[in-house]
């Protein structure tokens, strides 16, 4: 897959089949659109084209963008994308500017111009342009003048497509990692860097991996004790990945008066310094909530505990 992020330097498109959006958790109802997509690019010996857009179009046409918590970040969309055969995927940066041209615009001088599409594949709910007002129809009406086929995406896939966005995303933040990734296609994961802490867990007999997510927008699951797989990818300039298993922490640590919420990797049966570099982590099964023990010894022996109900499920 080709990934462009300059519309300006685009290449010339072989007959293509283009849809748009977020995609984001690029999951099981989104699918079905890229497979739609797929279908239609063979059919007609054509290329598959995906735009989306970087950032959240959200940020910049709304007044209440606190709060957007997204399950992809612009990096894993890319790469869940890479994994399903698209040949472009096209990041047009969402600025004021470009979210100011009118509906005709838009058509004209970004879809038309910049693409050449041979069949536009777009939802019948799909607004564009100055103050939204760009729709499917007006796409029909100028298909004729542009030489375009369009064709809709049915109602109930995108119903589909909210509904599970949604349930992915409530299903993260309240542990429930099974119906994510039922409703995904693949395990959650999200990736963070290794950052000192307090070097308390390596008193514990268990050292942790300390992350820092560096996207805000990046949604992460709720407090409680986790199963995992991570991935370490190496210091700069190396290709190498290795995958561990673990189990994490995440939450305010109350046995030991925590104050700050953190997320702790402990990966079993690794000692190395690993801290700047990057740490990928797929969450397989949500383990318990975090609770307040009694002293660090009652801590402890849960967290055996904990590691061995993380070695069953892995």
């Amino acid at each position: 897959m080709q990934v462009h992020y300059d519309t300006d330097k685009l290449p010339v498109f072989k007959n293509a089949i283009i849809t748009i959006g977020t995609f984001d958790g690029v999951h099981m109802g989104h699918r079905q659109i890229i497979e739609k997509l797929k279908s239609e690019a063979a059919a007609n010996n054509g290329e598959t084209v995906i735009i989306t857009f970087h950032p959240h179009p959200r940020k910049v046409v709304s007044s209440t963008i606190l709060g957007i918590r997204l399950i992809n970040t612009l990096d894993e969309r890319i790469e869940l994308l890479q994994q399903l055969g698209i040949d472009h995927l096209v990041v047009v940066p969402f600025t004021e500017v470009f979210a100011n041209q009118t509906a005709e615009e838009y058509i004209k001088d970004f879809l038309v111009e910049k693409f050449h599409p041979h069949t536009i594949i777009i939802g019948y709910d799909h607004r564009f342009g100055r103050d939204r007002l760009g729709d499917y129809r007006l796409l029909e009406k100028k298909a004729a003048l542009f030489n375009y086929t369009l064709k809709e995406i049915p109602k109930h896939i995108l119903e589909d497509i909210s509904i599970s966005s949604t349930n992915i995303r409530e299903a993260i933040l309240h542990n429930d990692i099974a119906t994510a990734a039922k409703l995904l296609g693949y395990e959650f994961f999200f990736s963070g860097t290794v950052v000192h802490g307090d070097k308390l867990g390596r008193q514990l007999g268990y050292p942790t991996a300390n992350l820092k997510v560096q996207d805000e927008e990046k949604i992460v699951p709720g407090n409680g004790i986790y199963a995992v797989y991570a991935e370490l990818v190496g210091n700069a300039g190396e290709t190498k990945v290795t995958r561990h298993k673990g189990m994490m922490s995440i939450g305010f640590r109350p046995t030991v008066g925590g104050k700050r919420r953190v997320i702790e990797v402990n990966l079993f049966d690794f000692d190395k310094d690993i801290y700047d570099q990057s740490l990928k982590v797929y969450v397989k099964k949500y383990l318990r909530e975090e609770i307040r023990f009694d002293g660090l010894e009652a801590l402890v022996k849960q967290i055996d505990q904990d590691k061995i109900d993380s070695l069953k499920v892995l």
